[in-house]
């Protein structure tokens, strides 16, 4: 009965190890990565016995992973997608938040051009002055505070960056080891199914960084490389990434790989990847389309005010103060050049970056993305560059291969100030003021003096209008001229608007305005300038310049929310598939659990009858 003995004692152990494969599963139901195992079985050689064979039990052979690397695969594609859409949708909400946040930008600039009306109306009442100037500081808080979130954005970014660098150095190590480990246990003779769930799961979480290649050698190790086919992992090696300092601009990372080369943008998917695609596409846009925004409100109320008089006399300077844009040298420059760029025309002023590269002969201008721009000019001082809306002047000292990176836009809302404190500054008055004679007799009334050409080179000279009759008059002694009620009478860059009837001998003059002038003349252009095109070619106000923000960051929001919800889905139908496959159902663990339970009890009663089939022939020998 040795042979019922044998049979009985195959079947208990193999039965031993499929409890102890299904406890395991039942263990693991809530590990991340646990891949299902399943025990196969093998029917032991028969033995022959005169004309037939006779079974001699079971064996265990293998315990293997319920695995498919094709949906294993899937999974991570489908993870780093999804991951990349939730990092970029994430951090263009908060771009979102920002412009839409109490520190909104419309109601600041609202706020203001209402005080500017406000003087218009009162000249020279102080309070409404001192309620401009008060009003001008809210704006540029405004513009400030919106650049200061942007910047605090930016200075996030970098820290995620550092910390997906850390952690893909971190996972790159630790898939290495495994590699290792992973070989010796082949080289045993044995399948390592927890170290290579383990593996699989690093390579996941690796996955959800940056997109990963994954290819597996004939010693089983896996070789992986990331993005654009950057090499991460080879066999038990792994490679190290670190961060550095732009070349230009010191204030942002980027990820270079080993030798110092930069790869931030060979990073594809995973959030890392959308980390720098938003750094790129989201929040450069939106910084430097709201430094536009304040250049154009700089530029266009200075203009306006230096066109105007203030209280003292004397000609209206600039109310807002705003920086050059910044220039940068490449860190890789070994010349000693210089350059340094004005914005020369504002309406030509877009919300590109510009580098400009030197190649020993000639100088050429790219956006940051590569794009040729136009450039004209030498680029002296006398003949500068003349690159999208800037001036550009180069020094000497380049050598071939310099390059310098022009940010026009991108932190002038945060160096924006109040040039006025002092309330009689304030130009409200235009340059001329018209007066209607002390002796005049007729019915003539003054209506709008209105500037047209400041360069005239009589602009400034006093002019007396004397009617000689109702219907007659001259300028200065000049050749008589003929009105009717409501004409306008055109002088040296001005015209004046009169209604009524003169009578002979009345006189009406237009001279530069004095001190404390009573005139809006200015104060109402400057309110103008809140409808004033000064964008794009003249086609653009300064708020419509912060709504176009809001609405290609609102796009951005959209768009990536969209994208969100696609691939939550491709991922929602790559894990269903995979877990379908590998993932531990417990229903069928308690099915699994209960028929190894009963096999198990009969191949014990199997050792049991053996035993006392032996015992009975044992005591039928003794006897």
């Amino acid at each position: 009965m040795a042979d019922l003995l044998s049979t009985g004692v195959s079947g208990l152990l193999a039965s031993q190890v499929g409890l102890s494969t299904v406890g395991h599963n039942i263990s693991n139901v809530n590990t991340a990565g646990y891949t299902r195992q399943t025990t196969t079985f093998n029917a032991r050689a028969p033995q022959y016995n005169g004309g037939y064979y006779v079974g001699q039990g079971a064996d265990a052979i293998s315990v293997q992973r319920a695995y498919s690397q094709f949906l294993t695969q899937s999974v991570w594609s489908a993870s780093s997608g999804q991951s990349r859409a939730s990092q970029y949708a994430t951090l263009t909400a908060s771009v979102n938040n920002a412009v839409s946040g109490s520190a909104n930008l419309q109601t600041a600039l609202d706020g203001f051009f209402g005080s500017v009306s406000d003087v218009a109306n009162a000249p020279i009442d102080t309070a409404s002055r001192q309620a401009m100037i008060g009003k001008a500081n809210t704006l540029v808080a405004t513009f400030k505070s919106l650049s200061s979130q942007f910047q605090q954005l930016d200075q996030q970014t970098n820290q995620q960056i550092s910390a997906a660098v850390d952690s893909i150095n971190s996972l790159a190590k630790s898939i290495a080891d495994l590699n290792g480990q992973i070989q010796k246990g082949y080289a045993g003779g044995a399948v390592p199914n927890d170290l290579l769930d383990a593996r699989d799961q690093a390579v996941s979480q690796l996955s959800q960084i940056v997109g990963v290649n994954v290819t597996q050698t004939s010693d089983h190790m896996y070789t992986v490389s990331v993005g654009n086919g950057q090499p991460l992992v080879n066999g038990t090696n792994a490679t190290q990434l670190s961060t550095a300092n732009n070349q230009y601009d010191s204030s942002r990372l980027e990820v270079v790989g080993p030798g110092g080369s930069v790869i931030s943008s060979q990073l594809g998917s995973g959030s890392l990847g959308a980390t720098f695609d938003f750094r790129t596409n989201v929040l450069d846009p939106a910084r430097n389309q709201l430094g536009r925004a304040a250049i154009a409100m700089t530029d266009a109320f200075n203009k306006q005010s230096a066109q105007g008089i203030d209280l003292n006399g004397a000609a209206g300077g600039d109310f807002f103060n705003i920086a050059d844009p910044a220039v940068f040298n490449s860190t890789a420059n070994k010349g000693t050049g210089s350059v340094t760029a004005t914005v020369a025309d504002v309406s030509k002023l877009d919300a590109s970056d510009y580098v400009m590269r030197f190649d020993g002969t000639n100088w050429s201008a790219t956006t940051t993305a590569g794009v040729t721009v136009p450039m004209t000019g030498t680029g002296t001082a006398a003949d500068p560059f003349v690159v999208g809306g800037l001036n550009v002047t180069v020094g000497a000292g380049a050598v071939a291969g310099d390059s310098f990176q022009i940010q026009p836009t991108r932190n002038a809302a945060s160096t924006m100030s109040v040039a006025v404190s002092d309330t009689s500054k304030i130009a409200a008055s235009g340059p001329l003021a018209a007066t209607k004679g002390a002796s005049n007799t007729g019915k003539g009334v003054l209506g709008n003096l209105t500037v047209t050409d400041v360069t005239n080179p009589a602009f400034n000279t006093p002019a007396t209008i004397t009617f000689t009759s109702p219907t007659t008059y001259s300028i200065n002694g000049g050749a008589p001229q003929t009105y009717a009620d409501g004409d306008t009478i055109t002088g040296p860059g001005w015209t004046l608007k009169l209604t009524g009837s003169p009578a002979a001998n009345d006189t009406f003059s237009v001279k530069p305005a004095g001190s404390a002038s009573g005139d809006n003349g200015n104060a109402l252009a400057m309110a103008n300038v809140a409808t004033k095109g000064v964008l794009d070619n003249g086609v653009t106000t300064v708020g419509k310049a912060y709504s176009q923000l809001i609405a290609q960051v609102g796009t951005a929001g959209a768009q990536a929310n969209t994208a969100l919800t696609a691939q939550q889905s491709i991922l929602d139908q790559a894990t269903a598939s995979q877990q379908g496959l590998s993932g531990v159902n417990m229903d069928e663990e308690a099915a699994n659990l209960l028929r190894f339970q009963q096999s198990y009890a009969a191949a014990a009663q199997v050792i049991n009858t053996a035993n006392t089939i032996f015992n009975s022939l044992l005591t039928a020998v003794q006897g």
